[in-house]
């Protein structure tokens, strides 16, 4: 037996004076699961599976919260062992950590107290922002921005898959971009049927998207016009569309679909870490992001520009001032420095006919030693993306994650501050990054850039689900301020790290710690 549309089942239902149908029962105002959570309101519908998408209130806790409701009549054997196997899913992904997913709290199955039609509900985190719709109704975006935006949902979909799990991210209205400017999902709980493969696919719909306004993956939702096709029958490429579109994001736009390419090539892109490289080498990162008055995030911030970044006048005056007035001061710097040693060397050879040699020992600055170099024959690992981990499934700082693998030693991530020390009363054994190579890898070293002196660090290897005391201890340090090396005890090839903090060091009444850059070095797998 085939499963009916929602609408066919809420007319039969009307058409028999029953009051409990799941059209009268969803609406903003009513209960699900005991009276635990009251619809706010109505986010998206996904017409493929039956599904409801609804913001609403966790009366218990007292938070909103993200509702992945499946409907369906309970009669339909078909339909009840879809919705069991979706909420199956959604329950194995509940201990997925990474910023481009929505976390799952709970999934709920069908109950007696529940209004007629549902079969189940997945419960995740509330994703403030905006809706992915809501982000292209005044036009496609600049493709530098789409590129920034769909990082951290790439990123997920990667790691998701190599945690062997389905994210379902093939559908506009369960995405949205939360106010600090990335995309995630919002709604999870794939469909019955989904694969890796359809995730893909919903990066390279979102992507075209994007760049173009237009839905290429399916119907479209009511209301976003959907992607054209050549009379050849195949999508035609966002470049087309929009001649500024760099060749290279809207290849991989239509093939991550599994359409030919503007050259007729037919091979598909079949992983996110491949869409995930070409969107890291188009972004763009000059973005601004205003939260509430309060500090809360607003709904309507403005979290992406639609037009290249112009160049400040007068910021660019005052930084020339600056720039100035720092280069003179320099210049005296290094005058008093140049005569203090000339002194100290005429002193010295007036006191004992010969000059002083100065070793390599206590002469840095600071005196701390040079950056630590990748030992001989080792070579710099490319690394994708570095996913959350939390020993407590509660995220630390995820939207400054990324900033640990982007280069750039000036920024940093750091970790909440904890009450307790790691590991003491169970509050959680550890915290840290994933940390996923493009190419499977020997991982011999890692260099540490850190400012939290005595963090312990420990590197381990990633079986199955991360763990702070799980897989293989490749490597463990005491971080000092600068780099830190961490030589690994590993043998074979692998694609995957966890960095993991075992111990935090004191700061502002509690306990935290910082990481401004992770470096892994090593040989080809």
């Amino acid at each position: 037996m085939t499963s009916k549309p929602t609408e066919q089942i809420a007319a039969e239902r009307d058409e028999s004076g029953d009051e409990g149908s799941t059209e009268q029962a969803l609406t903003p105002g009513r209960v699900l699961d005991h009276g635990r959570y009251r619809l706010l309101s109505q986010a998206g519908v996904d017409d493929r599976c039956n599904v409801q998408l609804w913001r609403a209130k966790d009366g218990v806790l007292g938070r909103d919260v993200a509702l992945t409701v499946l409907v369906g009549d309970r009669s339909d054997s078909e339909a009840a062992s879809n919705a069991r196997r979706t909420l199956e899913r959604a329950m194995h992904a509940s201990t997925f950590n990474h910023i481009g997913v929505a976390r799952v709290l709970d999934v709920v199955t069908q109950s007696s107290s529940d209004p007629t039609g549902v079969l189940g509900i997945v419960i995740a985190e509330w994703t403030h922002g905006t809706d992915l719709l809501d982000l292209v109704a005044e036009g496609p975006l600049p493709p530098g921005t789409a590129a920034r935006l769909l990082q951290p949902l790439a990123a997920a979909v990667e790691a998701a898959h190599h945690a062997g799990l389905v994210l379902g991210a093939d559908h506009p209205q369960r995405i949205r971009v939360t106010p600090d400017g990335e995309i995630r999902m919002a709604f999870p709980g794939p469909m019955a049927q989904a694969t890796s493969s359809d995730d893909v696919r919903g990066l390279g719909s979102a992507l075209y998207l994007l760049l173009t306004g237009r839905w290429a993956l399916g119907p479209a939702p009511e209301g976003l016009p959907a992607a054209p096709t050549g009379p050849d029958g195949n999508l035609v490429a966002p470049r087309t569309l929009r001649p500024t579109v760099p060749l290279e994001l809207s290849t991989v736009a239509v093939r991550a679909l599994g359409n030919p390419d503007s050259t007729g090539t037919t091979g598909g892109v079949r992983t996110g870490a491949a869409v995930l490289r070409v969107l890291e080498q188009h972004a763009t990162f000059e973005t601004t992001s205003t939260a509430g008055q309060s500090g809360q995030p607003a709904e309507s911030n403005a979290v992406w520009r639609r037009e290249d970044p112009k160049p400040d006048q007068q910021k660019r005056k005052k930084l020339m001032i600056s720039v100035g007035v720092l280069a003179v001061a320099t210049l005296l710097v290094v005058g008093w420095i140049a005569a203090s040693l000339i002194g100290m060397f005429t002193e010295s050879n007036s006191n004992r006919g010969t000059g002083q040699v100065i070793g390599e020992s206590g002469n840095h600055p600071g005196g701390q030693p040079p950056p630590a170099q990748p030992s001989a024959n080792l070579i710099k690992i490319p690394v994708s993306s570095a996913t959350q981990y939390s020993g407590n499934g509660s995220p630390d700082n995820p939207g400054r994650l990324r900033n640990i693998v982007d280069g750039d030693p000036a920024t940093d991530w750091g970790t909440s501050r904890y009450n307790q020390q790691l590991g003491a009363g169970g509050i959680s054994p550890g915290t840290g990054a994933v940390l996923t190579f493009q190419h499977a890898a020997v991982p011999q070293e890692v260099l540490i850039n850190s400012l939290s002196a005595g963090t312990v660090v420990e590197v381990r290897t990633v079986d199955g689900t991360p763990s702070a005391d799980g897989g293989t201890l490749l490597g463990s340090a005491t971080l000092g301020n600068g780099d830190t090396p961490i030589k690994l005890n590993a043998s074979s090839s692998m694609q995957q790290i966890l960095v993991v903090i075992k111990q935090l060091i004191p700061k502002d009444g509690g306990y935290a710690a910082q990481i401004n850059e992770i470096t892994v070095n090593g040989t080809a797998g």
